[in-house]
């Protein structure tokens, strides 16, 4: 005769078999974690609007970014590259890019508005559709500077498909820079070492005095005419306090 189990007893044997990940559901896009908040991120996008972000040299958002489903997406020709309000030093941030078929876009950061384009000033981290894109410089790559090299080479590609979500993440500080994609690590170089200099220098970039030699600036969000949208835009300021 076997016994019968009571039912929080039964119950308990359940919850002990059934992995605690698909106990919790995902944290919904566009929010911070309890974690997240003690280790100091904030958002740069809500989910419902463009606070928090402006046209570069401008005030406002044009009606060429919009809100849509949690997404802000560039929609429209002449939408305008956006920067945040805010100014970053050493930082870390991370952010979802759905690119469109044969899309292209960016992520600039340390931009000044003394110049006629974002990226006469504020380096650029490469977003665009590795398969159909017609840009040498594929996603992830600082433009013309740096790309996956050594045991990280072979062409490396991190990205999933256009029309799917992938994970941009880029540290910033005096001391060291890293960008990963989709959770690879790409690459790691020191803006304003010797090394960073030789590589200006071989750029289309040495061209623009200014380009790379702010220490703070605004994150950009490229319109390159194509249909790209973010979400989950994260970061976490690193300045010493």
């Amino acid at each position: 005769m076997h016994a019968r189990l009571s039912c929080p007893l039964l119950f308990s044997l359940v919850l002990c078999l059934v992995p605690a990940a698909h106990l919790l559901a995902e944290a919904p896009p566009n929010t911070l974690s309890a974690t997240e908040v003690q280790e100091g991120w904030k958002l740069l996008f809500d989910g419902t609007s463009t606070a928090g972000w402006r046209n570069f040299q401008k005030e406002g958002v044009s009606p060429g970014w919009q809100v849509v489903d949690g997404e802000l997406r560039r929609v429209e020709k002449g939408a305008g590259d956006i920067i945040t309000a805010e100014e970053f030093g050493a930082f870390e941030v991370i952010l979802d890019y759905k690119i469109s078929p044969g899309g292209n876009s960016g992520l600039m950061f340390h931009v000044t508005e003394e110049n006629p384009k974002p990226w006469h000033s504020g380096p650029e981290i490469q977003i665009q559709d590795n398969l159909a894109g017609r840009d040498p410089q594929k996603a992830g790559w600082l433009y013309q500077l740096y790309k996956p090299e050594g045991d990280a080479s072979k062409e490396a590609d991190a990205t999933k498909p256009a029309g799917e979500w992938n994970t941009l993440r880029v540290l910033i500080t005096p001391a060291a820079c890293e960008t990963s994609m989709n959770g690879v690590k790409y690459y790691s170089f020191v803006k304003g070492s010797p090394d960073w200099d030789e590589r200006v220098a071989k750029s289309k970039f040495s061209a623009m005095p200014a380009f790379g030699k702010a220490t703070k600036g605004h994150l950009t969000l490229q319109d390159h005419g194509d249909l790209v949208s973010f979400r989950n835009i994260k970061i976490r300021p690193l300045d010493a306090k």
